[in-house]
């Protein structure tokens, strides 16, 4: 499989995306957790407000095959969730780094960054998982 790996964002080991916009990271879900998912059919997301710790529990991805957990990359307060979403879940599996982007965070710790994958990373760590 041929997945999209953009090399202007971070990554997580659980298949989130992270793209760093001063104080401020958009979220989503990566191009290969999508594919893995299947077809998104319902998509939880926190509520503007809420504060989580990096690795913490945000929200559940459902797909026709499976329930996911949306992990923050990042500690930080939800500032913006992608209202879309709610009725386009689909956007995430059509789009998962453009229009099924699922929320915006105000970053508490900068020193958090360093722990994310950079794009090479990432691709090894895909390999690995899909061999």
């Amino acid at each position: 499989m041929d997945y999209k790996f953009p090399d202007n964002l971070k990554y997580t080991s659980t298949h989130e995306w992270v793209k760093i916009d001063n104080e401020e990271a958009i979220v989503g879900i990566t191009d290969y957790a999508q594919y893995q998912l299947g077809d998104i059919v319902f998509v939880e997301l926190p509520d503007i407000g809420m504060v989580f710790e990096k690795g913490s529990n945000a929200g559940e991805i459902e797909s026709v095959k499976a329930v996911g957990d949306f992990i923050m990359p990042l500690s930080g307060e939800v500032i913006e969730i992608n209202e879309n979403l709610a009725d386009a879940p689909e956007l995430v599996n059509a789009s998962p780094y453009g229009e099924g982007w699922m929320i915006k965070i105000k970053i508490n710790h900068d020193d958090e960054f360093k722990d994310l994958l950079n794009v090479e990373q990432y691709k090894e760590l895909v390999e690995k998982e899909d061999h």
